[in-house]
């Protein structure tokens, strides 16, 4: 599993309780007698959903944060990663050019004999 998965599952997983019960229609269902009452009917449904627009926008801003923290941790750990990278990639090179003079080394001394 990539190493920046989890950090992303574990700020994401705890909002996925709330996104769904949000989600989860809670609206005034008509009635049999609807027709008598269609405009009052109308104006609490309105209302509903103007409360239910200000709330996705409460819980969309807290997951526009929650995203830019991690954004955040991933540049931070891929910034890491690249550093640890670049310290992998001189060593390789250090051990090439080590080994290339001690493979020279020893096939001087084989052939001066």
């Amino acid at each position: 599993m990539p190493a920046w998965l989890i950090p992303v599952l574990k700020s994401v997983l705890p909002y996925v309780g709330a996104i769904v019960s949000a989600a989860a229609p809670v609206f005034t269902k008509k009635s049999a007698n609807a027709a008598a009452n269609q405009t009052k009917l109308q104006q609490q449904q309105i209302t509903e959903l103007q409360a239910a627009a200000s709330e996705n926008d409460a819980h969309i801003k807290e997951l526009a944060i929650q995203m830019q923290n991690t954004v955040e941790a991933l540049e931070n750990g891929a910034a890491l990663a690249e550093k640890r990278h670049q310290w992998i990639i001189v060593l390789c090179i250090s051990a090439i050019i080590l080994s290339v003079i001690s493979l020279s080394t020893a096939l001087y001394i084989f052939l001066a004999r």
